[in-house]
């Protein structure tokens, strides 16, 4: 376990040293006992060691023509604390920005931590598997497209590919944030990043390194900050004017009441002096931005990856969220809803059905196949014939089985057969000997929180939500009324959905939000105002064309991520009108002779201070939090 202290970089431990040792000298030069150059000496060398860095960036900005920023004001100000021999306050006021710059550095690299520690996954190395029977460490750089890998327990998969032997648990909490293990066999796939738990695999590799998952997403994380939102860039506007302005008003202040009515040189210049330091905008320059990268490092932490903090500002203005059906609310495979037997128990009559289909490679067969509770019998079976659009026929134990449409038993005159209809899904017939059996639904059942999902949004102010859908018309109702979506288009095709995401973009002042399984969404999650792929994990599309990527595909992530939003804007509008207020109260009271040069150390590094500590409220792990943070475990 790391000390504090181990756990900073080499210049945030210079940063303490520094602020140590200029303490340590302003506390000499306090209690030196005589008022001589030697007193003086102590609170010069206390300024130079807490102020050096800001003195330098002051002149290297000075040397690009960057004159205005809070190096310059804070260099100003403290110089001309020194001319006018007021050593204590200049040091203190260097002092004190020197730890709310660390305290920012601090910051900074906690919200950066968080995505870090999520995405602590780029292998250092690979263990190649040779043809002699032996395995060579590699750099995953150095590893090609069809190369054997062994993974041994507690190593992370280096590249993406194909489990060609072995059979381990493989923990996935780092790319997802689900902490519960998945089994992976010969034939899966499996993802640069996981981690193999207790067994010995071997993987053939089907990507580079640079095209792996693990890579895509680390890029995609480390340029996330450089997206900015409107709030930002008005921060950024507001400083190049706000701040000359201020320095403007600084020196009116000091030579206008000498120089009209005859007040004090010393006493106006002092208040200018506490005027610029009070004026100096690092709370709203440093804060704002935080807020936001800590909002992307609360999602990042719930395996929610956002690819700049101007989406999850958009995320925050969404009142039309559209939904794809396939794979998005419901699971993207085929089950058995319901079971409707005839003069046989339920179980014959799922038996028969998984015997006759138990070849064909149909969607809705595999569906059958997996619902049968006995094991597949087929030493019985003979003469299996596909009948194309109407299902199977088959000799099972010498008499004639048929599996199929509405269509086939009337074709084959089963006995007693009634053809019926379910809403939710697919209808497959079953006839034995001649006699009508019973029918099965099969269907796309709904994932195990899209319910609760829907409710959730509905909750957080989304006024509309659609669902759009291939299904015929009374299946979309049935999903529908489900999921409790008012709203649906059914029948339609892949190219219709962006056209009917951008009708509704019409329709709003807020921005749509388009959520899709990120396989054939990519037109419509590109063309959304925000695109979120679901289950998008090893999909190269989706991690393009979305702007954020959910590493699970539980819709329960969506309000969650809304939620973060919300409350990065709010964090941010709050350290504004906090930062804003306290300043305009400050450098009033600095105008008129109240505020002395300590108080204007509280109002500009106190109110930095304060406003990161508010802006890493984002990341707190807290129940009484909207949102829970759930740090994934390796």
């Amino acid at each position: 376990m790391k000390t504090k202290w181990q756990q900073l970089d080499t210049d945030q431990r210079l940063a303490v040293k520094r602020i140590l040792t200029s303490a340590l000298l302003l506390l000499i030069g306090f209690l030196w006992p005589e008022k001589t150059s030697i007193k003086i000496g102590w609170f010069l060398a206390a300024y130079l060691v807490a102020g050096w860095p800001v003195l330098k960036a002051a002149g290297q900005n000075l040397v690009k023509g960057q004159l205005f920023d809070e190096n310059f004001l804070m260099s100003l100000a403290t110089l001309g604390a020194l001319a006018i021999k007021q050593w204590p306050e200049a040091v203190a006021v260097m002092l004190f920005y020197a730890v709310g710059d660390f305290f920012e550095d601090i910051a900074v690299s906690q919200s950066r931590r968080s995505i870090s520690d999520l995405l602590d996954l780029r292998p250092e190395t690979a263990r190649l598997w040779l043809d002699d029977q032996t395995s060579r460490i590699v750099a995953p750089e150095d590893v090609k497209i069809g190369d054997l890998l062994i993974v041994k327990p507690g190593e992370k998969i280096p590249l993406d590919g194909i489990v060609t032997s072995g059979s381990s648990y493989l923990n996935t909490a780092a790319l997802t944030g689900e902490t519960k293990p998945v089994l992976a066999e010969k034939g899966a796939n499996v993802l640069s990043g996981m981690i193999v738990v207790n067994g010995t695999i071997r993987i053939r590799v089907e990507k580079t390194f640079s095209d792996s998952t693990v890579s895509k997403i680390l890029d995609m994380v480390e340029n996330a900050s450089s997206q900015k939102t409107n709030v930002e860039n008005f921060i950024t506007r507001f400083s190049r004017i706000y701040t000359p302005a201020v320095v403007l008003a600084a020196v009116v202040l000091a030579i206008v009441p000498p120089l009209l009515f005859g007040q004090p040189w010393m006493t106006w210049i002092y208040r200018a002096l506490d005027f610029l330091v009070i004026s100096c905008p690092c709370a709203l320059v440093i804060s704002v931005p935080l807020s936001y990268f800590s909002g992307i490092g609360a999602a990042s932490k719930n395996g929610i990856l956002v690819k700049g903090s101007n989406f999850l500002e958009a995320l925050k203005q969404v009142d039309t969220i559209v939904f794809d059906k396939t794979g998005t609310l419901t699971k993207g495979q085929f089950s058995v809803v319901d079971v409707a037997p005839v003069k046989i128990p339920a179980k014959q009559l799922l038996h028969l059905a998984a015997v006759a289909e138990q070849s064909s490679p149909h969607p809705i067969a595999q569906a059958l196949v997996k619902s049968d509770p006995a094991p597949t019998d087929s030493s019985s079976l003979d003469s299996v014939e596909e009948l194309i659009g109407r299902g199977v026929s088959a000799i099972y134990q010498g008499k004639k089985l048929l599996v199929g449409n509405a269509k086939l038993m009337q074709e084959q005159h089963a006995a007693d057969f009634k053809a019926s209809s379910n809403p939710l899904g697919t209808m497959v017939y079953v006839a034995y000997d001649g006699q009508y059996v019973g029918s099965l639904t099969v269907a796309d059942t709904l994932k195990d929180d899209s319910v609760s999902a829907i409710k959730k949004l509905k909750s957080l102010g989304i006024k509309k939500i659609v669902m759009l859908t291939g299904d015929n018309q009374a299946t979309a109702l049935a999903v529908a009324k489900q999921l409790g979506i008012s709203e649906f288009k059914a029948d339609l095709l892949p190219q219709d959905k962006l056209t009917i995401v951008k009708e509704y973009q019409g329709q709003t002042n807020g921005k749509v939000a388009f959520v899709g399984d990120g396989l054939n969404d990519t037109p419509v999650l590109a063309g959304s105002d925000v695109g979120i792929s679901m289950g998008a994990l090893g999909s190269d599309a989706a991690i393009e064309a979305s702007d954020v990527v959910l590493m699970h595909d539980d819709p329960s992530a969506i309000p969650q991520v809304i939620e973060i939003a919300q409350k990065t804007k709010r964090i941010a509008m709050e350290n504004i009108v906090f930062a804003l207020t306290i300043k305009a109260i400050f450098l009033i009271l600095a105008a008129i002779g109240i505020a002395t040069m300590w108080e204007a150390v509280f109002a500009d590094v106190g109110v930095t201070i304060i406003a990161i500590i508010n802006s890493l409220r984002l990341l707190k792990n807290d129940k009484n939090n909207p949102f829970t943070i759930q740090p994934a475990a390796i």
